[in-house]
Formats: C-alpha cells, sequence, structure tokens
C-alpha cells in the first residue's frame, strides 16, 4: 500500500483536506445508504478498505468515484477524487478486450454509473493508455494485464446518497490464445478464484432467504463445496458454540433489511472452529425491491485470538495487583500476630514490635528514596550500629543506596554511599547476599577488612565508625532479588548470630515487598501520567479569544479521570467550547472520556447542521452506537464573532445534563445560563435537547465546569453554584481567566469527584 494511500485512510475521521476528506465524507455516507439508516456504522466500505481487490463507490447523480480503496488507489495513482467515472477509466488506461476505451455509455463502468447492475464483464488494463492528467503510477513492465468488472447499486431509490460498488478482479497468466471466447471464460473462471475474500448472494424472495452463489474463497474457508452450499441457508455453519446474540442481530438486520457488520464463531465441514468476520448489505433493484443480500466474509481467528492474548494479559496483571493486596493483608496480619505475641518475652515483644513498626511505617510511603531512609532508620540503633541499604537494577548494577549509624555522621556514611555504589566487591556480604539470594553471616570480621570483601571508601569507613559483625539479607520479592540489606555492629560483646538471622530476614522479606510494591506503582502512575496528557487538550490561540482551563483528578490510584474540556475554532469561524465528565474516576473513565472527546471534535469540526441541539444528538447516537461510554453530561456553547470590532459575540448553548455554565459580563458579575438543560448522553439515542441564545458583549468570560468543583456534603447542587458564583464576583473586575479558574478552586474541594474547569473570555 502507498504510504499516501495510508494517509488518506488514517485521516478518514478528522479530515484535514485533501483526497482524505473527500473519502471519510463518502465512506460516511455509503454507510448509512447502504443500511438504509442515517448514522448506521460503516460496514461495507470499512471491510473492503484493506482487501487486495480494486473497490470503487460511485455516486450516481454525479457519475463521478468518490471513494476508492487501496487496490484501486495502487491501480490510479494519484487521481484526486471525486473524479467522473469515465475519467477514471480513461486514467487508469481501460480498455475492452478488443482494446477500444471504455469512456462510453454503454461501458461497464458507466453502466454502474447509471445505477444498473453488471453482473461481470471483462476489460483490459493497457499501458500507456492511461491519461498524464492527475496520474502517477509507474509501469510495472507486465503489459496488458485483465481485470473482471462487477458492480451493482447499493442504494434505496430515494435515499439521500444514491452509490453504487464497483469491484475489479485482477487476474493474471490469462491471454495470447488467440480465441476471444475462450479467453473470455478463461477469465471467468479464474477471477473468482482470485480473490481470498468469501462473497455470497442470497435471494430473501425464496422461502428461508438461501444461498445462491458462493465464490471458491468461501469453499476454500468452510470446506463447503458449491453444490453443498447453494440451496440452503448459511447457517449451516454456525455450532453449539456460535453466539445467539450475534445470530439474533443478523437476523435483526436482514429482517430490517440493512446492512451488518459482525463477528462470530462458525465451523468449517471437517468440524474445526473459526471467527468469520461478515458484512452484510442489501441489494435493491430499481424499483426499490429487496432482491438479494450480498456477504462479504473473512476468517479473522488469528486477530480473535491476539485480542484473546491481550484480555490474558490484563488479566494477568489484575491478578499482580490482587497478588500485593493480599501481600498487604499478611503482613497486616502479621502486625496483629506479633501484637498477640508480646506477652511470651520481653526480647520477642521487642522484635515483633519492630516488625510491627516496619510494616505501618514501610507501606506509609510511596517514593523509593523515603522507603530506604526509613528502613535504615528501624534497624540503627535497635539492631546494628550502622547499616547500608543497597538496590540494584534487572542487570545487577547498583541504583540505589541509604545508610545510617548510631551517631548520625552523615558525612563518613555519604561517602561511604558514593564509593559503595561505584563498586560492591565479589566477596563482600552485600554482594554475595545479592548474588545467591541468602542471607550471609559473618559473626567476626577481620581486624582489618581487604579489597576483597569491602571497597576502599568501605573500608575507611569501617576503621572510623567500626566494625566487628556483619549480617547480610537479600532483599526478594516475587521471587526476583531486588537488592540487600547489610548490617554492621561494632561492639566485640554484641556480635550477630545465627538467631538474627531469622528477625533480619523477616524485615527483609517485608521491606522487597513494599520496595516492589513501590516500583509497581510508580510505573504505573508513569503510564497513568502519560495517559493524562494526552487525553488532555492544549489550548488553543485563538484571535479574539483568552482562556485558561485546570483539571484535578479525585482517582488516589493514578492521577487520571472522565471530566474533559475543550476548545476549538470551527471550519465557519465560530468557536465550540465543551465541559463534561464521563461517569467513573479510574483509567477507564479516562480511556472513555478519550475516546468521547474525540467523537466530540469529529462531530464539531464536520456537522453539517452546526446547531448545538443536532450536535449534541449526533454525538449521543455515535455514543451508543459505538458504545463508547455509558453516561455522560456535557454542555457544548457555539460562539460566533461579532460583525463589527467590538461588537458582541452571538453565543448558543446546549446541555445534556450538566451543570450550567456561568457568564461573567465586562463589569463583573456573575449569573448561571439557566434554562436550558436537557438528558445525559447515552441515555436516548433520538434525544433533541433545547437551545437558548446568548449575547456576550466584548469583554464577557464563559465558565464551564464539572460538578466536583460544585458538590458538597450536606448541600444541594444549587448551593455549590451560588458559592462558586460568590467566589467569582469577588475577584476584580479586570481578573483573567487564569485568576478565575484559581478563584473558582480556592475553595476546599470535596476530593470524591474530578474537578474540570475552563474560563473563556470573548474580546
Amino acid at each position: 500500500m502507498r504510504p499516501e494511500a495510508r494517509a488518506a485512510m488514517a485521516e478518514a475521521t478528522v479530515p484535514v483536506g485533501g483526497r482524505g476528506d473527500r473519502q471519510s465524507d463518502v465512506v460516511t455516507a455509503a454507510s448509512a445508504a447502504v443500511s438504509g439508516h442515517d448514522g448506521s456504522a460503516a460496514a461495507l466500505p470499512a471491510v473492503l478498505a484493506d482487501v487486495p481487490v480494486a473497490v470503487l463507490l460511485i455516486d450516481q447523480k454525479s457519475g463521478s468515484v468518490t471513494y476508492a480503496n487501496d487496490a484501486a488507489i495502487e491501480l490510479a495513482g494519484d487521481v484526486r477524487l471525486p473524479v467522473d467515472i469515465d475519467t477514471w477509466g480513461a486514467a487508469v488506461g481501460l480498455t475492452d478486450l478488443a482494446g477500444a476505451p471504455l469512456a462510453r455509455t454503454t461501458g461497464p463502468l458507466s453502466l454502474v454509473a447509471q445505477g444498473q447492475p453488471v453482473t461481470g464483464e471483462a476489460v483490459r488494463l493497457v499501458p500507456g493508455r492511461s491519461t498524464d492528467a492527475g496520474r502517477a503510477r509507474d509501469d510495472d513492465g507486465r503489459g496488458d494485464r485483465l481485470l473482471w468488472v462487477t458492480g451493482f447499486p447499493l442504494s434505496q431509490p430515494g435515499s439521500t446518497q444514491q452509490l453504487s460498488l464497483v469491484v475489479f478482479l485482477e487476474v493474471e497468466g490469462i491471454g495470447g490464445s488467440g480465441d476471444a471466447e475462450s479467453e473470455l471464460q478463461a477469465l471467468r473462471e479464474r477471477a473468482v478464484v482470485a480473490t481470498d475474500i468469501a462473497f455470497t448472494i442470497t435471494d430473501p424472495r425464496q422461502p428461508g432467504n438461501p444461498l445462491v452463489w458462493v465464490n471458491p474463497s468461501f469453499t476454500r474457508i468452510t470446506g463447503y463445496s458449491y453444490e453443498e452450499s447453494v440451496g440452503r441457508n448459511c447457517r449451516f455453519l454456525q455450532g453449539p458454540a456460535t453466539d445467539r446474540a450475534a445470530v439474533a442481530e443478523i437476523r435483526a438486520a436482514l429482517a430490517a433489511e440493512r446492512a451488518l457488520t459482525v463477528t462470530l464463531l462458525n465451523h468449517r465441514r471437517d468440524g474445526t472452529a473459526f471467527w468469520n468476520q461478515l458484512a452484510i448489505s442489501p441489494v435493491f433493484d430499481g424499483e426499490g425491491e429487496l432482491v438479494s443480500f450480498v456477504g462479504i466474509q473473512t476468517d479473522v481467528t488469528e486477530r480473535v485470538r491476539v485480542e484473546r492474548e491481550r484480555e490474558a494479559a490484563l488479566a494477568a496483571e489484575q491478578a499482580a495487583r490482587q497478588e500485593a493486596e493480599s501481600a498487604r493483608a499478611v503482613a497486616e496480619r502479621a502486625q496483629a500476630d506479633a501484637e498477640r505475641a508480646q506477652a511470651d518475652a520481653e526480647t520477642a515483644q521487642a522484635r515483633l514490635a519492630l516488625m510491627a513498626e516496619a510494616t505501618s511505617s514501610l507501606i506509609a510511603t510511596l517514593d523509593v528514596g523515603d522507603l530506604l531512609d526509613r528502613l535504615a532508620t528501624l534497624c540503627v540503633p535497635t539492631l546494628a550500629d550502622w547499616v547500608v541499604v543497597t538496590v540494584v537494577d534487572e542487570l545487577g548494577e547498583v541504583r540505589e543506596v541509604a545508610s545510617r549509624d548510631r551517631e548520625l555522621r552523615l558525612t563518613q556514611l555519604r561517602r561511604y554511599d558514593a564509593g559503595h555504589a561505584m563498586r560492591l566487591p565479589p566477596d563482600s556480604p552485600s554482594q554475595r547476599a545479592i548474588t545467591t539470594s541468602r542471607s550471609v553471616l559473618v559473626e567476626r570480621l577481620p581486624a582489618q577488612l581487604d579489597e576483597t570483601i569491602a571497597s576502599p571508601s568501605a573500608q575507611e569507613v569501617a576503621a572510623r565508625l567500626g566494625a566487628v559483625s556483619a549480617l547480610s539479607a537479600p532483599l526478594v520479592a516475587r521471587r526476583r532479588t531486588r537488592g540487600s540489606i547489610t548490617l554492621v555492629r561494632t561492639s566485640p560483646g554484641r556480635p550477630f548470630t545465627p538467631e538474627d538471622v531469622g528477625l533480619v530476614e523477616d524485615l527483609a522479606r517485608r521491606a522487597a515487598l513494599v520496595l516492589d510494591n513501590v516500583r509497581l506503582y510508580q510505573q504505573e502512575h508513569a503510564v497513568a501520567d502519560t495517559l493524562q496528557r494526552s487525553l488532555l487538550p492544549e489550548l488553543p490561540d485563538i484571535p479574539g479569544l483568552r482562556a485558561a482551563a485546570h483539571y484535578v483528578s479525585a482517582s488516589t490510584a493514578a492521577d487520571v479521570g472522565g471530566d474533559f474540556y475543550d476548545l476549538l475554532q470551527l471550519p465557519d469561524g465560530s468557536v465550540g467550547m465543551v465541559v463534561g465528565d464521563v461517569v467513573g474516576h479510574d483509567v477507564a473513565a479516562a480511556a472513555a472520556m478519550g475516546h468521547l472527546r474525540g467523537l466530540i471534535r469529529a462531530c464539531l469540526w464536520d456537522a453539517p447542521d452546526p446547531h448545538p441541539s443536532t450536535v449534541l444528538t449526533r454525538v449521543d447516537r455515535l455514543v451508543q452506537g459505538l458504545r463508547v461510554a455509558s453516561l455522560a453530561t456535557m454542555t457544548y456553547l457555539n460562539a460566533v464573532p461579532p460583525a463589527t470590532p467590538g461588537g458582541p459575540w452571538r453565543a448558543r448553548v446546549a446541555n445534556a445534563g450538566h451543570p450550567p455554565l456561568l457568564v461573567r459580563s465586562p463589569d463583573g458579575v456573575v449569573r448561571p445560563v439557566d434554562g436550558v438543560t436537557g438528558l445525559l448522553v447515552g441515555v436516548d439515542v433520538d434525544a433533541e435537547r433545547a437551545v437558548l441564545e446568548v449575547e456576550l458583549p466584548a469583554g464577557s468570560t464563559v465558565l464551564g465546569y464539572t460538578d466536583g468543583l460544585v458538590e458538597m456534603p450536606g448541600s444541594d447542587l444549587d448551593q455549590g453554584i451560588a458559592a462558586l458564583v460568590e467566589r467569582l464576583s469577588a475577584t476584580p473586575v479586570d481578573a483573567s481567566p487564569r485568576e478565575l479558574c484559581d478563584a473558582a478552586v480556592s475553595a476546599p474541594l470535596d476530593g470524591r469527584d474530578d474537578v474540570a474547569l475552563i474560563a473563556v473570555r470573548f474580546e
């Protein structure tokens, strides 16, 4: 596929000019025409976008090509769409078998453009016969190429879009026999074999809507021959594991004579199962009567397998989180056990108290440096005279070091930290504990440490602080060694003994688990931070406007949520401002918010009718049709610049169950935009919402916000809005949008819901 073709397909949902804009419009229009219901999903063009056969959509009213898939673009090169069908054929270099140009009213392309079906006709693609206008395809040196052309109308009479579909199947190895009839017959036989797509046709006028034709690819995919398939309803591909809901969806689409794309589990003749992506399109005759259904079937078993593997990976991640919670519960139970065992002995009581303190202290932080300092503080002076905690990465390289001594000689130990981080001798207790994942007890250290067990900086620190006995325990969590904790005692009468090993190992296990949980949290937090930054927009610079925004998430696990705002300068010169709230306060809500915001931007940018109520209804249909989010509230303001400089802006406001906008006039008076409300998005696909027209004098500021800013425990929403109006009214008259945002969030927030706020001044 050419890079420019992929770019055109990728930009189909956000038109930016050129061929991609036209194809996006046509794909949407074609989907509605195929299904018979405006706003349906792009069933047929979406399925055929990347198939290995060339596909065109023709507008019957203008007789022009309005959509070409990747294979058709490869045939024609850089022919800009839309283009007259005869011009397109000439650009490609198409002729009949005798070499005459196809640009005539009786040619197959012209017939399809007139709304007549073409069951199959052979044509030639002759190098050198193409026109130069708009053409950029290099000849591949293969000589004449034979194509098989089929086409039929897609739209019902009277519909807004009158479209026809044309399919070109290229067949190699035919020609040179000299017998035109034999050549044509061979072409017919090879054309149906040339594609990997399974085409089927059913006749709804016959009882049971049986198959009346299948191509060889259907036999290859299913194992059923032509004779075994024709005359039967294609439900024979179903089995006990086939989703009944998908079958019911197919039946409903057939009964409603509309297009459908669905993926369901089917079975081959030998009993093996495969996932089948089925696209069904109705075909109507010139009188608008349903004459057949065209089915396009694709084996998507591999894609379904990959999706299930991704689901399995997500389940594994959730299991890891549950494991972390389970480990935390185990630590808490251990703390309770330690408290009950304090009566056994004073020594045991002190040690168990240490474990309890370690658990509560270590789990109270999510910063690695702070965690290591807390661990070192727990060890000195209770367990040792000085301690060093070492953390290594996946390759065993030292990444973090923390230390502490009884006399708090920070200067000495900071020097030790620097030298220790540079090199761990292979026979040092720390390195041995990390390498073997076992504790290392040295009851009596040599009077003089040498380079085999201590680095030069460690030798110097040991000489200054003293070192008689050492005990190193590995930091092991989830079967991985994350580092070691090394305790040193300086008194000859108090060396480490084997009885101390169990206590230090218990402490090390708890510390390692918390350390690993912190590592997992930081990874998740980094992902969440990246996600949130990508979802929240940067406000654009729009002439005549000054804007500021503020966002606070209620989620404690990750700084993401479902509230959003947006500001756009639309193609007609007006300005659109949106603020909304998706149900939920987690990563899932943020993801749904990202999808919803993308739909809203597309609807605002490419709306055939910019009326706010129409825009929200269109968003509602897309949300429910694509299942982007369960429920959401939003309000949309569309403002038109003044006709003369310094004049007022004219704005229209529509609301879908969201708190009202606030307008701050140039003299500082703040008032809600009351009197306009409507159903939440996701409740009723046909909901129509009232629109309120507002005049905004130059210098007015409009503030949109979510309910987290005005909801307070023990008070209703109106009281919260009134308090917000009071805070904004107290600001100086010339307060900027940023200052108004700061004033809005100056009061303590409840913290149980996200807060999104946008302020726009209209100059």
